[in-house]
């Protein structure tokens, strides 16, 4: 590991005595309080991708996934919205060089914020693009400095289908965030510290330089910027993983404290029961790690080589993100259970861990229709997922 990310893990234990104290306050207020934001971006979260040449630390994958599943196992909201903000590094190398560098003219810590829902319109106008939209899922909207949006390209308000496949072509931008429209609609279930709102643009005109295709060129050298669309699934695995390896910290905190549940024969550590379910979780938790590490290798070995650009394997990630998610949410049901009546009060970070990786798992990135995909390359002529 390398000397920065070895820093930025260090200064994360520093923080995290002080994110545990404000976990209530981080739920209530439906979003991350802004003195603890800067102290995230200070201590260099919010550069972990960020190439050196515009003074980010370039960390590999396996260092920055290290940063978000040690935030996510400290508190789900704030790992979330690492991993949301470092998922944008990756995709921004895709804007024109020009613009690329306008993001960073005042240094690396720039926070993103957006939705890859194809929730706007974009349709040609003088000037660049006369923009309208409504995208839903805009974690961290209320402290961006950029915010994002992907758009259905239009021509007379009919969209312009794809010359490859007939569907609609989709184009995405950036646009610093006082541009935007946020509207308070984050009341949720789980995640709910991520202030998700929606965010709103009302035929604003975008330049062109703002601008990006899904498909096109990086405009920084680096393995990373490449195939963002192939790593994004991937992201949300440090991020279950880290919440699941939190849940089993708490369960075994409690079980600590001499908790004897009622008309159990023993305290919880004593019972043979607990310790079957306990040692079942953590072998769990052991394999799903696991997985993702080989994951992580696996792609890390392929983006140095230019080779994340291939069908077979974005099923085959999609498919381990899945399987990841649901592996997270196992893990915490388990502990839940072990936590008894204790783990329904909103002081027991139990809940908060299930309920945040149950909002995770209805993410469009890690849906399990997408088991679908990865059964159909199965049953293909050729095959083409590795066994």
């Amino acid at each position: 590991m390398t000397s920065p990310a070895k820093h930025l893990l260090a200064g994360i234990q520093n923080m995290a005595p002080a994110i545990v104290a404000r976990a209530a306050e981080i739920e209530a207020g439906r979003r991350i309080p802004l003195d603890l934001v800067e102290t995230l971006r200070s201590i260099g979260v919010f550069r972990m991708f960020v190439p050196q040449s515009h003074g980010g630390l370039e960390l590999s994958l396996a260092e920055g996934f290290e940063v978000i599943a040690s935030l996510s196992r400290i508190e789900g909201s704030v790992g979330w919205i690492a991993m949301i903000t470092s998922g944008a590094e990756i995709f921004a190398p895709l804007l024109p060089r020009q613009t690329y560098d306008e993001v960073y003219r005042d240094g690396p810590d720039v926070i993103f914020a957006g939705s890859n829902q194809p929730a706007g319109r974009a349709e040609a106008t003088a000037g660049g693009w006369r923009v309208s939209g409504r995208w839903p899922f805009a974690s961290g909207c209320q402290h961006a400095d950029w915010i994002g949006g992907f758009c259905v390209v239009t021509k007379d308000g009919s969209p312009i289908p794809k010359p490859t496949t007939g569907a609609p072509l989709l184009r995405a931008f950036l646009l610093p965030a006082h541009h935007w429209q946020v509207e308070d609609t984050w009341h949720v279930a789980g995640l709910q510290g991520t202030g998700s709102h929606h965010v709103v643009l009302n035929d604003t005109i975008v330049p062109e330089a703002n601008f990006f295709d899904l498909d096109g060129v990086p405009c920084v050298p680096g393995p990373l910027y490449h195939a963002p669309f192939q790593i994004f699934p991937l992201l949300h695995g440090p991020f279950g993983v880290g919440v699941a390896e939190g849940a089993v910290d708490d369960i075994i905190a409690l079980a600590a404290t001499g908790r004897q549940q009622q008309s159990a024969a023993a305290p919880l550590r004593e019972s043979e029961t607990f310790q079957y379910e306990l040692g079942r979780a953590q072998a769990d938790l052991r394999a799903a790690q696991a997985s993702l590490d080989i994951q992580i290798a696996n792609y890390w070995r392929l983006a140095l080589a230019g080779g994340l650009k291939n069908e077979a394997l974005f099923t085959q990630v999609r498919q381990g993100a899945v399987w990841l998610s649901e592996a997270a949410i196992r893990i915490a049901a388990a502990c839940f259970a072990l936590g008894g009546g204790s783990a329904v009060y909103e002081t027991s970070p139990l809940q908060r861990r299930l309920r945040d990786l149950y909002a995770a798992g209805q993410h469009a990135a890690v849906q399990r229709r997408h088991y679908v995909d990865a059964g159909k390359l199965l049953l293909s002529p050729v095959g083409g997922l590795s066994r």
